[in-house]
């Protein structure tokens, strides 16, 4: 039995002895290779896998922010400015590495900036891996300092408990005058891009480079931070003058306080813009338009309630009916509208009326045609033209303003009562070819370049010599099928007024470094010469007859204390007979020796009947007055006793109240000094401006034909009533309302692609 057991037991062989020893000895030996390895990897390269292994934790490069040039008036006033801001960033992981770090870091979150613990706690549970987590954004630096003393080692209240926060720097852009200048200056989107005006155009400028943190290993394999800083934006100093800024703008506002929802509901008008430009520099002073918006919250729908709404590629919707100027934008509308509606009506408010919008400009283009004439000497000045209300051209019968008919009428004169017929006879004698020339001489057509963004493009909207027909011609000459935009218009009348000389138009002097170096100083810059010394002398001596005339159209824009120049303008839109009217003034001053040019534009009034020059008028006159006293320009007219009132009220308005009041004492002082050297006898200075207009005269110039002021008035408009067609006619110029309507001219020509629902005819 014990001999079979034996048998089947299992025999450890000296084969199988030797095979364990094998397998022994060659695991052995892997190990002392693995460690033989090792050896030497930390012997020879142990520091630099050491660096690559701490070197792939959080130690990589972070971006540093650039500050973002300043903007600035004329004056240093800050128009915009970027303001260093901080988001509260939460590192999940590193808090919760230890327990004991959680509730002193959440309690210390909440107790400093008024977060929910509860939302903290639900983050950190879904996400406990997560290192990047923004808490708060955009805080200022008074916000975050206190919390900032609870994580800073060394620090009185450093509290070594609170982990996982840290900060993480940038820039927020600011508009300390909220909407001042809003159509000028632009603003940022959120990744610090300007758009609009200076901030887009000037992006490059404004715009400055990344700065970069490196983290890295010293020889001690300690972590070390190397910073390459950030480089900080240029700063932009620009010609617009703050105080000047504020006054139009002030002004526009009136304006639109005034009409607001009057014979429609909506704001005063469609539009209403100001250019103010020094003519011997192309400095734009000031430029403003209405509506306007908050620069810290361009997207703030209020300032949307009353404008036209507009469609996707950004024309006026039209109304009921042609009588209509559009559909005006109320809150019912822009709860409805989709984000597409909402941003493309954004556009029509952020973009700036006085450079992007197009337009036939009416009769302010007079003083261009009689300037072509005189230059080219097509006329010499002294012609007389027989205007009885209408001229027929090309087969077309095409009216005066005044449909009664002016009589014998000067060149001089014909600027002075704003004579369509004689406009147009002096057109014939220049001819297609030499008008058409001088038109892009004077830049119609033309982009003026400058330095705004949004530019429009008004190549294609004039006529070219081979195009153009005799009643195209004729309708041309007193601004009526051809378009243009303010830019144009005020930069090419500058030409007209300051000895021929034709300035590109500019918003920025100088470009500042961000330690206050000059890197670039912007000078003037002459383009070409439009007219001669002496044809400038003679367009400056025909517009001041507009504002100081006997029949000027003119006369309710001259400012108290002062005598301007210019041109008024009115233009009927496409479709012809809508009753809806563009109107306008070109002036400068001061009238002797013209230094600034205004141009003031109001689209499609809110009224009953639009055809009136004065609504632009008033404005010249209301922001002139207080602009000219701040300029320091001296008074040379007596102040009645209103206007000494108005003076005196202003000055509980404006920061320059000393000016206002110092010019009033002077030109007082004065006039009663030139009173005292004038002969005795006269009259009061009224009669003695009549008859001095009437002297200037040429001896076959006619009276006005005033049979409308045998007419009864309307007590509630003022305008007189034509007893046979019931027509209103506004008193200063005979005209009729909508009386003085053009052909269509089948609706062929420059003015009728495009922009029809600006195109436009000329009026006084």
């Amino acid at each position: 039995m014990k001999q079979s057991r034996s048998g089947k037991k299992q025999k450890f062989t000296i084969g199988m002895k030797k095979k364990l020893v094998v397998l022994f000895t060659l695991v052995l030996l892997a190990f002392v290779g693995l460690g033989v390895r090792l050896i030497l990897i930390t012997k020879n390269n142990g520091e630099e896998y050491e660096k690559q292994v701490l070197s792939q934790q959080q130690y990589d490069s972070t971006s540093l922010p650039f500050r973002r040039g300043e903007i600035l008036d004329a004056n240093n006033t800050i128009l915009a400015y970027s303001e260093k801001v901080y988001n509260v960033v939460l590192d999940a992981k590193l808090l919760l590495r230890d327990d004991k770090y959680l509730e002193p870091t959440i309690k210390a979150l909440v107790t400093h900036f008024d977060l929910d613990a509860g939302e903290i706690r639900s983050y950190l549970k879904d996400h406990p891996s997560s290192q990047y987590y923004v808490l708060a954004k955009k805080l200022p630096y008074d916000q975050i300092s206190a919390f900032q003393e609870l994580i800073t080692p060394g620090s009185d209240s450093y509290d070594a408990n609170i982990q996982g926060i840290w900060f993480e720097s940038g820039y927020v852009r600011k508009y300390p005058n909220g909407s001042m200048a809003c159509d000028v200056i632009g603003f940022t989107s959120s990744d610090n891009t300007g758009m609009y005006g200076l901030e887009e155009y000037y992006n490059d400028t404004l715009s400055g480079t990344m700065g970069r943190e490196y983290g890295y290993l010293n020889e001690d394999s300690s972590l070390e931070r190397t910073t390459i800083p950030a480089t900080d934006g240029d700063n932009i100093v620009t010609t617009i003058d703050g105080n000047l800024q504020s006054i139009v703008e002030k002004h526009l506002k009136e304006f639109n306080d005034t009409y607001k929802n009057n014979a429609r509901t909506g704001n005063g008008a469609n539009n209403v813009g100001c250019i103010m430009m020094d003519i011997h520099t192309g400095d734009v002073l000031a430029m403003a338009s209405y509506p306007n918006f908050d620069l810290n919250n361009p997207r703030d729908t209020q300032a949307l309630i009353g404008m036209p709404a507009v469609d996707e590629k950004g024309n006026k919707v039209k109304g009921e009916s042609i009588y209509d100027s559009g559909v005006y934008i109320t809150e019912e509308m822009i709860e409805n509208f989709s984000d597409e509606e909402l941003y493309q009506n954004y556009n029509a408010l952020w973009k700036n009326f006085c450079i992007a919008d197009t337009y036939e400009p009416g009769s302010v283009a007079k003083p261009f045609t009689v300037a072509t004439g005189l230059e080219s000497g097509s006329i010499t000045g002294n012609e007389v033209y027989n205007c009885t209300g209408v001229l027929e051209v090309g087969g077309w019968p095409i009216h005066c303003h005044n449909t009664y008919g002016d009589g014998y009428v000067s060149v001089e004169r014909g600027i002075e009562i704003s004579c369509n017929v004689a406009m147009m006879y002096i057109a014939q004698s220049i001819g297609n070819g030499t008008f058409t020339k001088f038109q892009k001489d004077f830049g119609f057509g033309l982009k003026t370049n400058i330095d705004l963004a949004g530019e429009a493009r008004t190549e294609g909207l004039t006529y070219n010599a081979a195009d153009m027909t005799s009643s195209d011609l004729a309708t041309n000459s007193f601004g009526q099928g051809f378009n243009v935009d303010m830019i144009e218009m005020i930069t090419g009348f500058c030409s007209l007024i300051n000895g021929g000389y034709y300035y590109e138009p500019h918003v920025v002097k100088k470009i500042v470094s961000s330690s206050g170096a000059t890197i670039k100083n912007i000078e003037p810059r002459v383009l070409r010469q439009t007219v001669s010394a002496s044809t400038s002398e003679k367009i400056i001596q025909y517009c001041n007859q507009v504002v100081a005339g006997a029949e000027g159209t003119g006369k309710t824009a001259r400012p108290a204390g002062y005598m301007i120049g210019g041109k008024t303008g009115t233009a009927q839109t496409l479709p012809r007979k809508n009753q809806q009217y563009v109107v306008s003034f070109m002036g400068y001053a001061p009238a002797d020796n013209p230094q600034i040019a205004i141009y003031v534009v109001v689209d499609r009034p809110n009224t009953d009947y639009q055809p009136d020059a004065k609504y632009a008028t008033r404005i010249v006159r209301a922001v002139l007055t207080e602009a000219l006293p701040y300029l320091n320009y001296p008074m040379t007219e007596p102040l009645s006793d209103k206007e000494q009132q108005e003076l005196m009220e202003l000055r509980d308005q404006m920061v320059t109240t000393a000016n206002i009041e110092e010019a009033a004492v002077e030109g007082q002082e004065g006039q009663e000094g030139q009173e005292g050297e004038e002969a005795e006898g006269e009259e009061g200075t009224e009669e003695n401006q009549e008859a001095a207009a009437e002297e200037e005269q040429p001896a076959m110039d006619g009276p006005r034909s005033s049979i409308w002021e045998t007419f009864e008035r309307d007590p509630s408009t003022g305008y007189y009533i034509d007893p046979n067609t019931g027509a209103m006619i506004i008193p200063e110029t005979g005209t009729v309302i909508g009386g003085d309507d053009l052909p269509d001219f089948d609706g062929d020509g420059p003015g009728s692609e495009g922009n029809a629902d600006n195109t436009a005819e000329g009026n006084p």
